[in-house]
């Protein structure tokens, strides 16, 4: 069964020699760009970190080139995007938190998500403001969803009762909301 000749041949993959990245122009630049943004919609330092790493890991392959320019060309685009409209920080954001509140998300998990994405605290705020955010809500919703709390067989409701605080505690909801959610009976549902 065990064949130990070919075992050496396991150890080829060493030897394996990854493709070489294509050089970086300001019309490939764009190409990827835009490739990308058929694909998802993003903000502009989203967009931004996507070339750079392409930037970057064409740099590590070759040394002697130079990075400065291809972060021009980066920023140059990035300014023609939004000008064309390709880019728009506020439309991502309402796209972003929209499908956040209808996952049963909590306003800190949108947040940081939407800060790690590089759109600011007071754009996220005032989206959320817009949309009537309800945190109650939204914690049914991921209750109803995961089977937890009000939704769990009633007999393992007591038993569990630990473990389903945690999950709703770590999906960023505040303590107060979490225990009104425990409490609930599904009859009392909003």
């Amino acid at each position: 069964m065990f064949d130990e000749d070919n075992l050496s041949d396991t150890s080829q993959k060493s030897s394996y020699k990854r493709k070489p990245q294509k050089k970086i122009t300001l019309q490939r630049l764009k190409n990827i760009a835009l490739y990308y943004l058929k694909r998802y919609e993003s903000s502009v330092e989203n967009l931004r970190g996507v070339l750079m790493r392409r930037v970057d890991a064409y740099s590590r392959e070759n040394p002697q080139w130079n990075k400065a320019e291809s972060y021009q060309w980066i920023e140059e685009i990035l300014e023609n995007f939004e000008r064309l409209d390709y880019l728009d920080d506020n439309r991502f954001t309402q796209i972003k938190v929209r499908s956040y509140l209808n996952a049963g998300k909590s306003a800190r998990y949108i947040q940081e998500k939407l800060r790690q994405k590089g759109i600011d605290a007071a754009a996220i705020e005032a989206v959320l403001q817009e949309q009537d955010y309800n945190p109650l809500q939204m914690a049914l919703k991921l209750a109803k969803r995961k089977k937890i709390g009000p939704y769990r067989e009633q007999n393992l409701r007591r038993e569990y009762r630990q473990k389903d605080m945690g999950t709703l505690i770590r999906a960023g909801f505040d303590y107060d909301v979490v225990c009104e959610v425990l409490n609930m009976d599904k009859a009392e549902e909003k």
